[in-house]
């Protein structure tokens, strides 16, 4: 049997961070071996499936230190995750991160850190498999269409919009088709109302309760539409995609941006 990968969350009392931590122990060829978040009211933290616990604190050097992971997991924000980083990178700990907000600055130096202390780091900005097919669809099919729209729906708790994965999937598809698409005829005042234009494509946000992350890309033509559709309707769908990244991360050293990497596409 194959020696398991030794896994900490950072961040593992939020609401992603723990469905991490039950997704990691139920995979046979990981072993959660600690906990980190801010929020901590005790020094161990009890596994879902009623194994016993792993040592749980605030300070992410330290459990480095006592627990020795192969990768460290890390769903925050921006402005904590950037000093792990640092801190995983200076010991030879690999990283997966799921953290959005980063800049081009930071994502740069994740790119130096892990050529110069030899390690994995994966950075996805969406780890949902369906999510990540999406926006790959639309890159293909943005190649055959000068319009286009995208209209994304999350819950209300989400506080950027138009949301990540949105200007991304439009940036990507104007790269694919090497120029940006051919905006609306409606100019002005008027286009206020027509959503944020990235690239020529105007995105409409929606945020409601009841909704999680559901995003659809409408293409345009003469007599003709085309839609592609991602719905995610719990975390749980970014898993299948975080424990790839954890499993690819220990033999790939170096920076890889984007769950599509790692999927081939």
């Amino acid at each position: 049997m194959m020696e398991q990968i030794k896994v900490v969350v950072y961040g593992a009392s939020g609401r992603v961070g723990q469905e991490v931590v039950k997704a990691v122990c139920q995979d046979a060829e990981l072993q959660l071996v600690g906990a980190v978040d801010v929020q901590v009211s005790a020094d161990s933290l009890s596994l879902p499936d009623g194994s016993g616990t792993v040592p749980f604190s605030a300070d992410l050097g330290a459990i480095l230190d006592s627990c020795k992971p192969d990768v460290v997991v890390d769903f925050t924000v921006a402005k904590a995750s950037m000093p792990a980083v640092r801190t995983c990178a200076g010991r030879g700990v690999n990283m997966v991160i799921g953290t959005t907000g980063f800049t081009a600055d930071d994502i740069n130096e994740m790119e130096r850190l892990a050529a110069a202390d030899n390690v994995g780091i994966v950075l996805a900005p969406n780890f949902s498999l369906g999510a990540v097919l999406m926006m790959h669809l639309a890159k293909i099919a943005g190649k055959y269409f000068d319009h286009a729209e995208i209209i994304e729906l999350h819950h209300d708790r989400k506080v950027d919009a138009p949301s990540g994965t949105s200007h991304l999937t439009a940036r990507d598809m104007a790269a694919a088709r090497g120029k940006k698409f051919m905006a609306p005829a409606v100019q002005g005042e008027a286009a206020v109302s027509r959503g944020q234009s990235v690239e020529g494509i105007n995105i409409h946000s929606v945020r409601l309760p009841g909704l999680m992350a559901h995003q659809e890309v409408i293409l345009g033509g003469d007599g003709q539409t085309l839609r592609i559709r991602h719905d995610q309707i719990s975390r749980e769908a970014f898993m299948p995609g975080v424990l790839l990244a954890v499993k690819e991360a220990v033999k790939r050293p170096g920076f890889i941006y984007g769950l599509d990497k790692l999927l081939g596409l």
